[in-house]
């Protein structure tokens, strides 16, 4: 029974992703509360699967599909900012929520309440990365809030890994929980950098892009396991893994990197849909579970609400006031080009902090026995306040980011100024390799034919280039031109749609063969792809 169960809340999920997209709606908070509500259905048998496989398999293509959108030079240039994000901060929310956690729910113990506050530190940025895009938050924010995303969910979850070791009472290849950790991280990322390139230089080898693909899926599954069997961090090797092979991507051909691109997006709205309806699901059943463990509920979710409160105020207190010691004390000495966020940029970085689909996949993979088999203490505690926290965030701040985004009006002159004279010159790069291999056909022509087809290609780049520099211009024929290009677009899409309609019936009908109508469809589904990319004549 358990496969057609896990069928039915993967299907139920999709529905309602698809309708809270429809009406504007945060999707998971929707899953989760949705869940939830359904729990209490009377009858309603349990489904549970087991912690490891949560964790070894929801969790690693999840992190490993962040690091395929993420940009390595962004990294390097937020660096800083993103590992005071992304590991320090980490390390004192659990720390602080953890204190916070022992003392607001008195039967927790401090290393049960350490498991909690590894659970609910790290922030998912796919919510606050979607909504500061489409309202233009200043880029670099973005960079830094994927990036923070990213190191905190590889911070928190190895820190996870250490604490639940501790109370587990599981013996580590190293003592003490300091060197444990440090042990964890660095083999962890050694063991995720070396296979990612394993993986690379195997892929340079084979001309099959589905083939290639089939790697790259597999890789995150691999690192995770074989960094685990070494009593090191997983995830680390995950994120090491994905960095490795992403950073290679561009030398894979472009069918890898489209097949690539669609089958993430897939496995992420799948696995995420999955997770946030799973934990809602397991709500009633928890607090059942808690209740007979002898906890209150009142008490419950009195504890859930300082917890929430906690990981908030720490996380607000932090970047504010380091922004400030930043600005006012340092005066920007550690930042790119000598300049730190100002402070409408802080105040939005201090309110992006709703917890994810990682916090909950932690939750649901807190081991439900020790070492000496007796049963995890409070375990249905600890998941109870970490779905409380989760749902809460998506709540107070997911709900409220838009409408403080919109107030404080970031708009940022100097980067998109920084970010034009970059394009300009990857133009320039792309059009000097144009003009030197057109050059170089025309010379070996054979014919005037061969040298008016060189010719004709020449000027539709020309025409193409100057498209690309009136796009920048405000003036009316600019304005104009674009929209004849964006007019030229829309009907090569339904050209391509009458097209695909055309052949379908003909098959259909049997005047063409399948295979025939197959091989066209793909053709006219790359032209989409590219026409789809395009949207405007900037390609």
């Amino acid at each position: 029974m358990l496969v057609p169960q896990v069928l039915l809340v993967v299907l139920g999920a999709l529905a309602l992703t698809i309708l809270a997209d429809r009406r504007g709606l945060q999707a998971p908070l929707v899953l989760a509360v949705a869940g939830a509500v359904v729990s209490f259905v009377p009858g309603l048998p349990r489904l549970e699967l087991s912690p490891d496989v949560i964790l070894s398999v929801v969790l690693p293509p999840l992190l490993f599909s962040t690091t395929t959108d993420f940009s390595w030079s962004g990294f390097k240039r937020r660096w800083r900012s993103i590992t005071n994000l992304g590991v320090v901060l980490v390390l004192v929310t659990t720390a602080a929520v953890g204190a916070l956690a022992a003392w607001a729910v008195p039967w927790l113990t401090l290393p049960l309440a350490l498991v909690l506050a590894a659970v609910v530190s790290p922030p998912d940025a796919v919510t606050a990365v979607a909504i500061g895009g489409r309202l233009g938050l200043p880029v670099r924010v973005l960079n830094t809030l994927k990036g923070e995303s990213l190191v905190n969910d590889a911070a928190a979850l190895t820190l996870f890994s250490v604490t639940t070791a501790r109370v587990t009472g599981e013996d580590t290849v190293v003592d003490g929980l300091i060197p444990y950790f440090l042990f964890s991280a660095v083999v962890g990322i050694l063991v995720g950098a070396v296979l990612g390139r394993l993986v690379h230089l195997v892929r340079t080898r084979i001309e099959s892009p589905t083939t290639m693909t089939a790697f790259a899926v597999l890789l995150p599954f691999t690192a995770y396991a074989v960094a685990e069997a070494l009593e090191a961090s997983g995830v680390l090797a995950v994120v090491a893994a994905g960095f490795a092979l992403s950073r290679r991507s561009v030398r894979a051909v472009y069918a890898t990197r489209i097949a690539e691109r669609d089958v993430w997006n897939v496995l992420d709205v799948l696995l995420e849909a999955f997770v946030f309806a799973y934990l809602g699901l397991q709500l009633r059943f928890l607090l059942e579970d808690a209740a007979q463990d002898g906890s209150r509920t009142g008490e419950l979710l009195l504890g859930g609400l300082a917890v929430l409160v906690g990981v908030v105020l720490v996380r607000v207190a932090w970047v504010l006031l380091g922004g400030v010691l930043m600005r006012e004390v340092l005066g920007g000495r550690f930042s790119p080009d000598g300049r730190h966020y100002g402070r409408r940029e802080d105040v939005v970085i201090a309110w992006t902090g709703m917890r994810g689909v990682v916090t909950l996949a932690a939750a649901a993979g807190i081991p439900a026995q020790l070492g000496d088999g007796t049963p995890f203490p409070h375990r249905a505690d600890l998941q109870v306040i970490a779905f409380l926290v989760a749902v809460g965030t998506l709540l107070l701040q997911g709900s409220t980011l838009p409408r403080l985004i919109r107030r404080l009006d970031l708009d940022v002159p100097e980067e998109r100024a920084w970010q034009e004279e970059q394009r300009r010159r990857a133009r320039e790069v792309a059009t000097g390799s144009n003009h030197r291999i057109l050059a170089a056909a025309r010379e070996q022509a054979e014919s005037a034919g061969e040298r008016q087809v060189v010719d004709a290609v020449a000027q539709r780049m020309d025409r193409l280039a100057a498209l690309r520099e009136e796009d920048a211009d405000d003036s009316d024929d600019a304005v104009t031109g674009r929209r004849a290009a964006t007019r030229a677009v829309q009907v090569r899409r339904a050209m391509i749609t009458a097209q695909r309609a055309a052949l379908v019936q003909a098959q259909e009908d049997g005047h063409v063969a399948e295979d025939a109508v197959r091989d066209l469809l793909e053709q006219l589904d790359l032209d989409e792809a590219a026409l789809t990319h395009r949207g405007s004549p900037r390609l």
